[in-house]
């Protein structure tokens, strides 16, 4: 039996350009992983079926799972016929802004990769998880990155910025399907966020960081879903700090530049919040 590691992501920049010909947007932003995980464990089995476990009664157990679809391609492109269990420990809370389900797609595949000593490079397992979601590429690597086209086209960022996030779940469940198609206008811009925020990552200065954080998707998903306007401007009183949305939401977070600061919002939003989550940048 082997365990990996599925981390979740965050958005620090989000910009929506068009609709592309095959119904996506083309999208352009640097996500960064941060340490709240999920752990995957993956377990060769007699024949060759495909079963997921989980400790959680609301995941998918079957093709609707991510993980389910990234084990059919990575035996689809290895050849690999043998059976596999997976069970998914969930931390990670789903239909968030933090590309679990993705995480544990892109888990499997490294797991995969090493259970079946397949020697495929990262670069190989992120083309795989291309087909499987526009996240799962990034999600491959880790650490941070700016991810262009629908999400799949990937350049990695290495830089020293290290800060504490503080996360909340508003309780509203949203479609990203929904978000994307109210959509309506695009903003022209001279060059991407992504940018600025790579430039202020490498030079480790957080608080040009923070206030560089941007998410074309807010305003959109702060319409359809009052709920998250309404956390939101509750988050930012209780923390005198700037709240931003993941994604396509509804997770909210703010950064911290330090542990002792961190627990202090924490503390002050768990009075109120159902999910509060504390992480680090990884």
């Amino acid at each position: 039996m082997l365990a990996e590691r599925a981390y979740a992501k965050v958005n620090l920049t989000l910009d929506v350009n068009f609709k592309r010909p095959d119904g996506y947007h083309d999208i352009d932003m640097v996500m960064q992983t941060i340490d709240l995980s999920d752990l995957i464990w993956l377990e060769e089995i007699s024949g060759g079926g495909i079963k997921i476990e989980s400790n959680v009664s609301y995941l998918p157990l079957d093709k609707r799972n991510l993980a389910y679809a990234a084990t059919e391609v990575f035996r689809q492109e290895t050849g690999i016929t043998t059976g596999v269990r997976i069970r998914i420990d969930k931390q990670i809370p789903v239909a968030a802004g933090l590309g679990g389900g993705s995480a544990d797609a892109a888990a499997v595949l490294r797991g995969l990769n090493k259970l079946w000593k397949t020697g495929l490079s990262t670069d190989n397992l992120a083309e795989m998880g291309a087909s499987v979601g526009s996240d799962v590429p990034f999600l491959v690597y880790e650490g941070c990155g700016v991810a262009t086209g629908r999400g799949e086209q990937v350049r990695l960022v290495r830089h020293p910025t290290k800060a504490w996030i503080v996360l909340v779940r508003p309780t509203v469940f949203v479609s990203t399907a929904a978000i994307y198609g109210a959509c309506e206008s695009f903003q022209t811009r001279l060059e991407p966020s992504s940018k600025a925020m790579v430039e202020a990552l490498k030079q480790g200065d957080l608080d040009r960081t923070a206030g560089l954080i941007s998410n074309d998707l807010t305003p959109v998903a702060e319409r359809l879903y009052p709920e998250i306007a309404e956390m939101r401007e509750r988050l930012e009183g209780v923390t005198r700090s700037t709240v931003y949305m993941s994604g396509s939401g509804p997770t909210l977070f703010c950064l911290a530049p330090n542990e002792t600061v961190a627990h202090r919002y924490y503390n002050a939003i768990n009075g109120f919040a159902k999910e509060v989550y504390l992480s680090r940048f990884i």
